[in-house]
């Protein structure tokens, strides 16, 4: 009898610990999807640009102050990202954060004056870096140097994604909103994701 529960007790013993290692597997996947939602919004401002200003009529310049906005933002999510991490954990960091990256896509698209555009871009920056050190930091405690570096792959698939659909949406009727548009229904996709994995992550 006692032979049986040793057996039945590895047994299950195997099990949870295959079961472990699929859901690590599954949340470094949800975490490299992530990082591609992360890379998004970088390259899609650069494309549409050109479209911008003419559209609302101001200096190519102006385009600073967007830019200038979305890195002060990050800057400052970035230095806070530690504390914030601390007191309410990474997994709410990287949801909230995620979330505040959607409401800048849709305020990009719903935009149809330049201070709307300003405005859009706080919490764009503010999103992006606290997703990056909140899940940067998550996997270098959690998983191997190998992953990190496949971490930042992701980032560049985000990255190099985002022209290719301002483009596509720009080549149809000049549409730059149309660009915003898809990368918002995009990262609300990764957000929903992220939301449904929040069990798994410590």
């Amino acid at each position: 009898m006692k032979l049986l529960d040793s057996k039945e007790s590895i047994k299950n013993g195997k099990i949870d610990y295959l079961g472990e290692v699929y859901m690590t597997i599954i949340l470094l996947m949800v975490i490299y999807v992530a990082f591609i939602g992360l890379g998004l919004p970088d390259s899609l401002f650069g494309p549409a640009w050109p479209a911008i200003y003419k559209e609302f009529n101001i200096p190519v310049s102006f385009q600073a102050f967007v830019t200038m906005t979305v890195t002060f933002g990050t800057i400052l999510s970035s230095i806070l990202s530690s504390k914030i991490i601390n007191k309410v954990g990474t997994r709410n960091v990287v949801v909230v954060s995620t979330g505040l990256t959607v409401l800048g896509l849709l305020g990009f698209y719903l935009s149809n004056v330049f201070w709307l555009l300003i405005i859009s871009a706080i919490p764009l920056g503010i999103g992006a870096g606290a997703i990056d050190s909140a899940l940067n930091n998550y996997v270098a405690i959690h998983y191997k140097q190998v992953h990190m570096n496949f971490l930042h792959c992701f980032y560049g698939i985000g990255v190099t994604l985002s022209p290719y659909i301002m483009s596509m949406a720009l080549s149809t009727d000049n549409n730059w909103k149309k660009g915003y548009m898809i990368a918002f229904f995009i990262q609300l996709s990764i957000c929903l994701i992220l939301v449904l994995s929040m069990p798994f992550m410590e």
